[in-house]
């Protein structure tokens, strides 16, 4: 199998960047990762797959499910979470 990907040739300097030091590369487009942004970070990598999800019908009251909406992006994550934590809690009780 060839290693030529692409028909274009690279417009990469690759002499120049294999020449360079760390100190004079040039990350100022690339933020410092913080704690709080690995933090949000998932891996998975040698862990347990997720467990599958299921998908239900579910009667909420409206101004509930519109307050988890308002959250934004990912609120049905957000409340398998805190149903998960509730069950958790009450599963340590017993």
């Amino acid at each position: 199998m060839s290693k030529d990907f692409s028909k274009k040739p690279s417009g990469t300097d690759w002499n120049r960047l294999d020449a360079m030091r760390d100190e004079e590369i040039d990350f100022s487009d690339d933020p410092e990762a913080t704690p709080e942004m690995f933090a949000r970070a998932i891996v998975r990598k040698g862990l347990k797959p997720v467990p599958t999800k299921e998908q239900v019908t579910l009667r909420l009251d409206a101004d509930v499910l519109d307050w988890f909406k308002a959250q934004g992006k990912g609120y049905q994550t957000r409340i398998n979470t805190l149903l998960r934590a509730y069950k958790d809690a009450c599963e340590s009780k017993q």
